[in-house]
């Protein structure tokens, strides 16, 4: 896998999350919202599930659209450190390891499986992955699983996502993609619109003008345009959680 500053740099937010911690499945997870029927997975972005801006959003996610969000660890209780992230010394980060050891190959199996625990437990099951979870969660929405696993999924700003993912992606899918973005390209954008428009696939795809790829989990609520793609990405992945896990 490749990886850029860009998948590291970014902001932490202001607030406290207010969910706790639990499992899923064999994995730990931060867990938000009490709905008995209608859950989300996030698969977080490298920085991982500790990260107070993913909980945080997990939170939104739960209030807003009354679902019971659970954001696992499937970094084996790896977490990068933040210190010298937030400095810019990415160079004192062992990141090609860290995406070595969390290869999709070694992560998707759990990933798999954590998400059968929640069909197993709740009626309606939707999925969100920013950057490294984008890729996961096209698997999860793939046609190969049957019954399918979820009933929707919502992929921001993805990375290491290949053109089959998307051939393969079988479930409404929502793409909330930031104008500048070296890991969801161009070409890939391009496939996605011709590929899903070819399938028949349901989707929503949002363009998000002026902001860099990493906004919208790690965006800088004082710099000129991300705060309000921030909030715009919320609301959109909200309103199709609710479509599709609400609908009659």
């Amino acid at each position: 896998m490749s990886i850029l500053a860009c998948c590291v740099q970014g902001f932490e937010w202001d607030g406290t999350p207010t969910g706790r911690v639990g499992k899923l499945a064999n994995n730990p997870a931060y867990i938000s919202g009490d709905n008995k029927d209608a859950a989300v997975l996030i698969v977080s972005d490298i920085l991982g599930w500790t990260l107070p801006n993913t909980r945080l959003l997990a939170d939104h996610y739960a209030r807003e659209a009354n679902v019971t969000v659970y954001v696992p660890d499937f970094f084996a209780g790896e977490v990068l450190p933040m210190e010298p992230i937030n400095k810019g010394r990415f160079h004192e980060v062992d990141l090609g390891g860290f995406l070595t050891r969390n290869s999709r190959e070694n992560r998707e199996p759990e990933i798999i499986e954590c998400t059968r625990a929640l069909r197993a437990q709740y009626k309606k099951v939707a999925a969100a992955g920013f950057c490294y979870g984008g890729w996961a969660c096209l698997r999860l929405g793939a046609k190969e699983h049957q019954p399918a696993l979820v009933d929707c999924i919502v992929i921001g700003q993805p990375s290491h996502v290949v053109e089959k993912d998307i051939d393969e992606v079988a479930v409404p899918v929502q793409i909330l993609a930031p104008e500048t973005d070296m890991l969801y390209t161009d070409d890939l954008k391009l496939h996605t619109f011709v590929t899903l428009q070819k399938t028949g696939v349901p989707f929503d795809y949002h363009h998000f003008p002026g902001v860099e790829h990493g906004c919208l989990v790690r965006g800088d609520e004082t710099k000129e345009g991300e705060r309000e793609a921030m909030v715009r990405g919320k609301t959109a992945a909200i309103g199709w959680i609710k479509q599709y896990l609400f609908a009659d």
